[in-house]
């Protein structure tokens, strides 16, 4: 495939367009605009950048040129810019200065060598040049055996843990994990194996990656990430190479602006209410930074203004995540970046702007309202001890806080569809086996969160009498006469648009002692659903797994994505045998109701070739049309691809942010800011979701970014 790509370079072809095109296409005052040339003719389907520090907060424009070579950069605030030229098979541009109202005919470079044009791939091409030990070779046989733990039974758990512990988190393919620091050598730790050993044990984040360690296998994941290393050292490059923006990729327009700071990432971001993308139209973006930082972060994209607001905790006791101890890192030394107490995972705004997130107040111990001995119905019927993420609410209006215990869990928060405007929540990491919820309108009464709350376990009705009745746990002895409650948790959580059911999804944890694959789960309230809900739950099909993140479009058809490398779809309106009673208990009896989409890019060697090396972080359905791709289009979020995936009409539209180089989302939603103004009215956002943005272009100066992408009619359109 290099050779190739060699030749394609050589030759000029794939890309370049005969040269006589016009360059005569109107540019107004508010643009830039122009062609793009090389010695190989007119360069189409490469980046133009434009980029400038006048404004309140560093900006940045990205279009891609149409088949002829042009471009054009629309609306930019007046200001000067720097401009260049980047692209699959060239080196970055030299920086040309050019202000609004500027037509400039740029010259790309065609990159030297092989290598100097693979740093420019994302990072999944280098991602895929990982060793990953084969199908013999599980189940595990342990410290006297291939290393790899007993408990881990099959490659598919293996692959689910690199991409959910490791590549969710960290983005693998980029130049700060592929390529070990120098830094490290200084520390004694000169081969790669060392160093690798030492730099999971340093850093912020050192108690995680030393927790997924030990699920691959200490020593033998070691090994694999160091012979990585080595050989990219040695002067490997990637076995596949990716393709320029084609047909409507070419639209495509990205906006960029810094906000918090370079020692804090961003987990979330938040433009409007999902429910309805013309709430909050031209407002703040809101961020949650998760461990990082207390600081919530803001930006106002009208006047490129990016601030801070400080959320409270309840309690002086909560901890920090400054106290974690940690070894030098190879970027800030001995510095402390990460001073969190308030652990901001997700955030969601209502039907009146406000802002609502799931955040840590206070310690884990759970007041007694939570626990055996409560009288609160919920508390009856399945006591809970601890939570470790409760929940906070912003008012913009007033400027004031409101803070809201809750006995169970939060981790990703989404409203419903009901008069009450219930506030669903999932709990996270596995083994929680309940679901919690937050009654909005009664909280707004009452201002009481013991009342608004409640919460239920995870029951299957395995006997199939239709209702709920006693349960039995998982992995006790079954009574046929009973109902299943399942350990698992929901990561993922979406109401459904179209019925009264709320759809969940669980992360496959095959490496501990509960051995469970992941799920889609359908939850059921009922009257009462504390005593009432019921779940369904549902497996992919074997090619697939590794379910992360969810949504549910406007014909309540569910799609998530898999570590599997895939995007899929789950219409339960297919399922051809009964779902429920014994035979569903398992979640493999509706293979039916999926449909698989093969993530493009490489796959690892040794790997299910009808998988990707590619991974979700997670998915969001436009079910409004926000882009301008069509409606119910499922866009993931792809951490290797460094990319947004929009799958239309059957096949992916890559939406590639190329700068800066290391793109890493965790999340997207759309936002119609003005209804009347076409693609300019509308468009999607998304922040930086690294936990190292310093491993990327910019290193240690790289401010995390908000992204705004939208898609014109063709790539000249103003």
């Amino acid at each position: 495939m290099r050779t190739v790509w060699i030749l394609a370079l050589s030759l000029g072809i794939f890309w370049a367009s005969d040269a006589t095109a016009s360059s005569n296409f109107p540019i107004s005052s508010r643009d830039i605009g122009g062609t793009v040339t090389s010695p190989h003719g007119m360069e189409a389907g490469v980046w133009v950048i434009a980029e400038t520090a006048e404004l309140p907060t560093k900006f940045a424009k990205i279009v891609v040129t149409d088949d002829q070579g042009r471009f054009l950069i629309p609306d930019l605030p007046a200001a000067h810019y720097q401009v260049w030229v980047r692209g699959y098979g060239l080196v970055d541009s030299p920086k040309v200065t050019a202000a609004t109202g500027d037509r400039l005919e740029l010259t790309a470079v065609i990159a030297p060598n092989e290598r100097a044009a693979a740093a420019y791939y994302p990072g999944v091409y280098w991602y895929a040049m990982l060793d990953i030990p084969g199908q013999n070779e599980f189940p595990g046989t342990g410290d006297q055996g291939n290393g790899i733990p007993p408990a881990m039974k099959s490659q598919r758990y293996w692959i689910d843990t690199l991409k959910n512990g490791c590549q969710s988190c960290h983005a693998l393919g980029s130049p700060g994990v592929r390529e070990v620091p120098d830094f490290f050598q200084q520390l004694g730790h000169g081969d790669a194996q060392s160093a690798w050993a030492y730099r999971t044990q340093a850093g912020q984040a050192m108690g995680y990656m030393a927790t997924v360690l030990s699920r691959l296998g200490p020593e033998k994941g070691l090994s694999l990430f160091a012979r990585w290393t080595e050989r990219i050292a040695q002067g490997a490059l990637p076995f596949e190479s990716p393709s320029r923006p084609q047909g409507q990729e070419r639209n495509a327009v990205y906006t960029l602006w810094d906000w918090s700071s370079p020692k804090h990432y961003l987990h979330d971001a938040i433009s409007t209410d999902k429910r309805n993308p013309t709430v909050n139209a031209n407002g703040l973006i809101w961020g949650a930074p998760e461990e990082s930082t207390d600081w919530v972060p803001t930006l106002d994209p009208v006047h490129h203004v990016a601030s801070e607001i400080r959320m409270p905790y309840l309690d002086p006791a909560t901890p920090s995540q400054r106290d974690v101890s940690k070894g030098p890192s190879a970027y800030w030394g001995d510095e402390h970046i990460w001073d969190g107490h308030t652990s901001i995972h997700n955030l969601i705004l209502d039907e009146d702007g406000k802002v609502w997130f799931s955040a840590r107040i206070r310690p884990a111990s759970n007041p007694d309202f939570c626990r055996q001995g409560s009288s609160l119905a919920a508390a009856v019927a399945y006591p809970l001890s601890e939570s470790s993420r409760q929940i906070t609410r912003y008012d913009p209006l007033t400027t004031t806080w409101q803070l809201i215990d809750t006995c169970f869990t939060t981790h990703h928060l989404y409203f419903g569809y009901d008069p009450d405007n219930t506030l669903w929540t999932s709990a996270g990491p596995p083994g929680s086996g309940i679901v919690g919820w937050l009654n909005t309108r009664v909280l707004r009464r009452t201002g009481d969160a013991r009342q608004a709350q409640g919460w239920t376990p995870l029951v299957i009705d395995s006997n199939g009498n239709g209702k709920r009745d006693d349960y039995v746990e998982a992995g006790t002895t079954p009574d046929p006469s009973k109902d299943l409650h399942i350990r698992a948790a929901f990561y993922g959580v979406q109401p459904s648009p179209v019925e009264d059911v709320i759809w969940g999804q669980s992360m496959d944890v095959g490496f501990s002692r509960m051995d469970q694959p992941g799920y889609l789960i359908r939850l059921k309230p009922g009257p009462d659903p504390v005593h009432t809900a019921l779940a369904e739950i549902y497996q992919p099909p074997p090619e697939g797994f590794g379910p992360r993140g969810l949504d549910v479009d406007s014909h309540g058809i569910v799609w998530t994505v898999l570590s599997s490398g895939h995007m899929a779809s789950f219409d339960r309106s297919r399922c051809k045998g009964p779902l429920n009673g014994p035979d569903a208990v398992d979640g493999t009896h509706c293979p039916e109701g999926w449909t698989l989409y093969r993530f493009p890019g490489p796959q690892f060697h040794g790997a299910d070739p009808r998988g990707s090396a590619d991974h979700a972080y997670y998915l969001w359905v436009d079910r409004f049309n926000t882009l301008g791709l069509g409606q119910d289009v499922p866009i993931a979020c792809t951490n290797g691809g460094e990319a947004l995936l929009a799958l239309v009409n059957g096949h992916f539209v890559t939406l590639r942010i190329p700068y800066p180089l290391g793109f890493f989302t965790k999340n997207v939603d759309g936002r119609i800011d003005d209804p009347a103004a076409g693609w300019k009215g509308r468009g999607l956002w998304t922040t930086s979701g690294s936990r190292a943005n310093f491993h990327g272009e910019g290193g240690k100066t790289a401010y995390p970014k908000v992204f705004k992408v939208q898609i014109r009619p063709d790539p000249l359109a103003d």
